[in-house]
């Protein structure tokens, strides 16, 4: 008994010696991803968002709207048409041996006129500006859209990052719980151990293989999620990132980034541009209002006569004044307005739920790098030590190694959570260049 004591105390020693040398290597600092076949292709995050900036189909298609609304504002600054106007009179139709040149010529009456639509309250100035201004909104809205894109790949390319990272972890540990495996079908080879010992290892071993597997299927599931995302067919299907699960230190308060954000935010600059463009169509309903007049000149031709005639008409405002639409079109300036203001308090909301998310992810991970990641790796490497070499239960060493192993996945995920804070605060802040 006091030579097992002897023996399990030099292996603390030893472990602990190894387990601080390993510390201090970069492998220590940020899970290292799995030895996986070389891919035709790898992209880093900014790669992979320029990628779907350029081929995501959703996005192409939001951009045609913004064609459709520079489309209108060709249709609001035209100018009406001219009509033009002709009218024969007083043919004999029912009597056609009248038909002759003569009594087309003494007669028979031709008219030749030329209308047109003079606009008044300058409205086709009003269609134009209202245009321009809902085109500009629907840049903003677009580039909204290419934030809300720029967070979910960055979401994306994180899953692929733990998948990566958690199968390096499940096949480190398969390899290394295979020589344990090894170990026990010696020992019980040997009388060692009994045969249920052997098998609640091979059960434990099942559990390894299998985190294996998941951790595969997880891969390629989120490589072909982020592939529709960048554009399906713009990149290889055997395409692999180069990003790494690591630690993102990020500097500032909540105020600064609130203050980031109301210069960035494009859905709360569309909010704003939604009160010009508000402005613009109560402006052009109020043009309406005004009733345009008809001008009209006249060719006439009967007999011997041949004459000019002008012609004027223009509606009496007396009952519509297109009062409805001007009311309606002031109602949805002050609906603009609301909206902007709460645009203005929900991106102020974001970037402080964003911050204090990724603090509280920050704290949880900096917990696990504290001392938590050695103490279980230490734990675990010395019930190993003392089991094979009969200083430990077979119940203790199990406990250890799922100890271990529930560490380093919380650890994982962890890190991957407060990456997704990270890419959060950006989405929130409405830049990707924090301080």
């Amino acid at each position: 008994m006091r030579l097992q004591r002897l023996l399990l105390l030099f292996c603390t020693v030893t472990v602990t010696v190894s387990c601080a040398t390993w510390a201090q290597s970069p492998a220590a600092q940020a899970p290292s991803p799995p030895a996986q076949a070389p891919a035709s292709v790898t992209v880093s995050l900014d790669d992979a968002i320029q990628m779907a900036l350029r081929h995501n189909h959703n996005l192409l298609a939001a951009r045609t709207i913004i064609q459709q609304s520079e489309a209108e504002e060709i249709t609001a600054n035209l100018r009406p048409n001219p009509v033009i106007l002709s009218d024969w009179q007083f043919l004999p139709i029912f009597q056609p041996s009248q038909f002759s040149s003569d009594y087309l010529d003494n007669t028979a009456q031709f008219d030749l006129g030329l209308s047109y639509l003079f606009e008044r309250g300058k409205k086709r100035q009003h269609r134009l500006r209202a245009a321009k201004d809902i085109t500009a909104q629907t840049r903003s809205l677009v580039a909204d859209s290419e934030r809300g894109l720029a967070f979910s790949v960055a979401g994306g390319f994180i899953d692929v990052e733990l998948a990566e990272s958690t199968l390096a972890l499940a096949q480190q540990n398969l390899q290394s719980f295979q020589n344990t495996v090894d170990i026990a079908q010696a020992r019980y080879k040997a009388g060692d151990i009994g045969e249920d010992d052997l098998l609640k290892i091979k059960l434990q071993m099942l559990q390894f293989q299998t985190d294996v597997s998941a951790a595969k299927l997880a891969r390629v599931q989120g490589l072909s999620d982020l592939r529709q995302l960048l554009g399906y067919e713009s990149i290889a299907a055997d395409y692999d990132v180069s990003g790494t699960l690591d630690y993102q230190p990020v500097k500032g308060n909540v105020d600064d980034f609130q203050a980031m954000a109301l210069q960035n935010r494009p859905d709360l600059r569309a909010a704003q541009q939604g009160v010009t463009a508000a402005n613009s169509q109560h402006a052009l309903q109020q043009a309406i209002g005004k009733r345009d007049i008809i001008g009209q000149v006249s060719y006439t031709h009967i007999g011997y006569l041949n004459d000019i005639s002008l012609f004027g008409q223009m509606q009496l405002p007396i009952f519509d004044r297109n009062q409805g639409e001007i009311a309606r079109a002031a109602y949805a300036v002050t609906q603009a307005q609301e909206q902007e203001r709460f645009a203005n308090g929900q991106v102020m909301t974001d970037v402080r739920d964003a911050f204090e998310n990724l603090r509280t992810n920050d704290q949880v991970v900096g917990l696990y790098r504290s001392g938590y990641l050695d103490e279980a790796r230490e734990s675990r490497d010395i019930s190993e030590y003392a089991y094979r070499h009969g200083a430990a239960s077979l119940l203790d060493f199990l406990d250890a190694e799922r100890s271990y192993r529930a560490t380093q996945l919380a650890y994982r995920q962890a890190l991957a959570s407060y990456l997704l804070g990270l890419e959060q605060l950006r989405q929130a802040v409405g830049t990707r260049s924090l301080p």
